[in-house]
């Protein structure tokens, strides 16, 4: 019953200062704004987003391993190399599909995935369209023109980057 209070007390904004200690003020959080220069940091979680929102179980390995994810599809487990890009050149979106196999100062050159190490890649560019684009179709490259493989966009997570106001209005009203 006394979390109820403190909330509804919080919430009207009464002071609770006078209950004790243990009472938690918190001010309002600060304005967040994605941005694509996260993207890198954001490509493995995306994708398991999406591949949850597929119905799927997603993993992700403990130890380092060539594969980012590894996901429970209709066919078995698969494992996924996901990659992002925000290079964006006059031909579209390029992305480099290579690894750099372990050298001291990582100078080597990029090598391509071997596709039976590698089931499928889950690429998002900049617009945030997603790709799932099974290792088989790229084997061999290091890097792709994405505009070839518009067959494989499977999703758009282009709404995190944030909604206008009619839109919250319009997600509001479809709660009530």
């Amino acid at each position: 019953m006394r979390t109820h209070v403190k909330g509804h007390a919080t919430r009207l904004g009464l002071d609770l200062s006078h209950l004790g200690s243990n009472i938690l003020t918190l001010s309002e959080p600060r304005a967040l704004k994605p941005d694509l220069k996260d993207l890198r940091q954001a490509g493995a979680s995306l994708a398991a987003a999406w591949f949850t929102l597929c119905g799927c179980n997603v993993l992700f390995p403990i130890e380092p391993a060539v594969y980012d994810l590894v996901v429970a599809m209709p066919e078995g487990l698969s494992r996924v190399q996901v990659k992002t890009t925000t290079h964006y050149s006059k031909n579209g979106w390029m992305i480099s599909v290579g690894r750099r196999p372990y050298s001291v100062g990582n100078t080597a050159p990029l090598v391509p995935y071997d596709p039976d190490v590698i089931d499928y890649f889950v690429i998002i560019d900049g617009d945030l369209s997603i790709y799932l684009i099974p290792s088989r179709v790229i084997a061999g490259r290091v890097s792709l023109l994405l505009r070839t493989y518009t067959k494989y966009i499977v999703g758009n997570g282009s709404g995190l980057l944030g909604a206008d106001a009619g839109t919250a209005r319009r997600a509001a009203r479809a709660r009530v």
